[in-house]
């Protein structure tokens, strides 16, 4: 790439530390060059107030503030729930938010003429692969500027020094800053003390959770939840219909309270190393959940199995980058099939980080209780089971026939 030729960048702008200094930093070093800045609204929320005013305080000559909540929602988040994939325990908040993004990135890109974009993933991170395999999906020759890979910039505390020199205003400082990402699925919180996988969170300190609370701090009642599911798509949350975003938003603060979705681990990256990092997903938590436990009636023994094997494959995809592939794509289409019958009404229980089981209806249930009972039924004749064991234990049989005789 000839930097001379970069007259016009799209920036993936999130306001945080990286992306406030990129602006400054790219006009610095790709010729004075044209700076626009893109935010894509997943669910921040007040993440994104004053936004505009800083962008272009910091040299941006415009800011897009694009609203992908629902897209995000219906065609992300969902199909990764009703496949059941989680990486690692991870429910893949920021992984499938990436794509989403960088897709909007490139259509922006286009429609401005852009020779390029921008983003301010780290060398060491997964989001700079799932940034650029999604552009690479819709614009392959487009080039890509990834400052951290370029710049003398060596550690979080040298930003904020550069920060501070370029007067590029902060809304943290040496000792609250944690590296975290959020949207309406997902908080994620890494570096400082959590680099050190010795060191508890510090889930009781005020304002280190944003979505929820410690357990030790949920009510001493438990709150019930009713959900409502068509084909594996949530629909109804306690009696009333609601769209899965609406489900979502409503879960965080119930699932919030109660201590719910909080999981703290030690993570392979995709780049090869270990990280570790705290996750608040309370809501996704009681979906993955809820959704989990409707399966149990509705699936058949093979079809579950199945199910869960590749759910590791699909959350892969997910956690690589690899959204935009013919292989996400046809395993969403094979869970499409599975869930076809996944409709019915779940029941939990939330009691200080915990999720209980309270009931599972569904008119598919797969569950008969005239065949499973311990007590007298005419449905089931138990001297047929003999005959089964004979036929599925014959080539055990055969195996130690052989084993036998072989041995003599």
């Amino acid at each position: 790439m000839d930097k001379k030729n970069i007259k016009k960048v799209v920036l993936a702008y999130s306001g945080g530390l990286d992306t406030s200094i990129i602006i400054p930093w790219l006009k610095e070093n790709y010729n004075n060059c044209e700076v626009i800045a893109v935010s894509g609204d997943v669910g921040q929320g007040t993440e994104l107030d004053g936004l505009e005013e800083k962008a272009l305080k910091t040299g941006a000559s415009k800011l897009y503030i694009e609203d992908l909540t629902d897209e995000f929602v219906n065609d992300f988040i969902i199909p990764t729930v009703k496949a059941g994939a989680l990486y690692e325990e991870y429910m893949l908040g920021t992984s499938f938010a990436r794509p989403l993004i960088a897709k909007r990135l490139v259509e922006i890109a286009k429609a401005e003429g852009a020779d390029a974009i921008c983003h301010g993933c780290t060398g060491k991170g997964n989001d700079q692969v799932r940034f650029e395999l999604a552009i690479k999906a819709f614009a392959p020759d487009m080039a890509i500027i990834a400052p951290w890979r370029e710049w003398t910039i060596k550690s979080r505390e040298e930003e904020i020094a550069y920060a501070e020199a370029h007067n590029v205003p902060l809304k943290i400082t040496r000792e609250t800053n944690y590296s975290k990402d959020k949207n309406l699925w997902h908080l994620s919180h890494e570096g400082l003390d959590l680099e050190d996988p010795g060191n508890e969170p510090q889930y009781e300190k005020e304002g280190f959770l944003e979505m929820g609370v410690s357990p030790l701090q949920a009510p001493d009642t438990p709150t019930y939840v009713t959900l409502e599911f068509e084909k594996g798509v949530p629909v109804a949350l306690d009696g009333e219909k609601m769209s899965a975003k609406e489900i979502i938003l409503k879960l965080n603060e119930i699932g919030g309270a109660n201590g719910i979705g909080l999981l703290d681990i030690v993570e392979n990256r995709l780049v090869g190393m270990k990280c570790r990092g705290v996750y608040e997903t309370p809501g996704g938590a009681i979906l993955y959940k809820a959704l989990k436990v409707l399966e149990t009636l509705c699936l058949d023994k093979y079809a579950a199995h199945k199910k869960q094997e590749l759910a590791i494959t699909f959350a892969d995809l997910v956690y690589n980058g690899q959204w935009y592939t013919p292989l996400r794509k046809a395993l969403s289409a094979f869970v499409d099939v599975l869930e076809e019958k996944c409709t019915g009404t779940v029941k939990l229980k939330l009691y200080k980080g915990n999720m209980i089981n309270a009931g599972v209806w569904s008119d598919y249930s797969l569950y008969d209780p005239e065949i499973a009972t311990f007590d007298e039924d005419e449905v089931y004749n138990q001297a047929d089971s003999a005959g089964f064991i004979n036929l599925f234990g014959l080539p055990i049989k055969v195996q130690a026939k052989v084993d036998a005789k072989n041995c003599k």
